[in-house]
């Protein structure tokens, strides 16, 4: 966070540069500016990764434990902060709610923020009729119908962030990825990881905040 804010102070100080030169030109810069988080962590010190309430999941994954795994690794690797994980086990979805629970549960951490959550993550094959593709020179009437199967994974995630101190939630939202793959032997493992970037990507815009490139036209008088 302080990161970007040095960054938007120097762009900043380079335009009042330029724009001390005497010229009737203007010139067009191309500058990442700063959006604001959904969410402020700057007074916690610490997050600690809890267990996710999982509602349905496959049976050659354990995806309490990847996502855990998961989100422990990528929040060290972006975000300045002590990150750990906790073995708490989450009921229900009332204890989320639930100010007393997280207050008693880590009563001795101050200037902490939880990550947990509600996962489901399901699998199905679907199957529809495709025309077959045509090939150069070939008859110029309907393509055949050929049978073909589909095999979807859909992973949908409530996050909660919640202040351990007041057992407040600070942030929630759900997110729903689903993804099809040609190959009916595709693991539900492997579809995972590839389900959980496309979360990564939304959830670190809300938490960290996203740099969007902008056109700024610099007027120099």
């Amino acid at each position: 966070m302080k990161r970007k804010k040095i960054k938007l102070l120097l762009l900043t100080g380079l335009i009042m540069l330029f724009c001390s030169c005497v010229t009737n030109e203007y010139w067009k810069l191309r500058i990442e500016i700063p959006e604001r988080a959904a969410v402020n962590l700057d007074d916690f010190q610490e997050i600690i990764i809890t267990d996710f309430f999982v509602e349905k999941e496959p049976d050659d994954i354990n995806i309490n434990k990847e996502l855990k795994d998961y989100f422990a690794f990528e929040l060290k690797k972006n975000i300045e902060k002590t990150v750990t994980q906790k073995d708490l086990a989450i009921e229900n979805e009332e204890c989320f709610k639930n100010e007393d629970f997280w207050k008693q549960a880590l009563p001795e951490k101050a200037e902490t923020v939880v990550l947990t959550g509600k996962a489901q993550y399901s699998q199905e094959v679907r199957k529809a009729l495709l025309e077959r593709e045509k090939k150069q020179h070939e008859t110029p009437f309907r393509s055949e119908l050929k049978l073909a199967q589909r095999k979807f994974y859909t992973l949908t995630l409530d996050i909660y962030l919640i202040d351990v101190q007041t057992g407040k939630i600070i942030f929630q939202r759900k997110f729903d990825e689903t993804k099809n793959y040609e190959n009916p032997n595709q693991t539900a493992y492997f579809a995972f990881f590839d389900l959980i970037q496309n979360v990564k990507k939304k959830f670190f815009r809300n938490i960290l905040g996203e740099e969007k490139l902008q056109e700024r036209y610099l007027i120099l008088n």
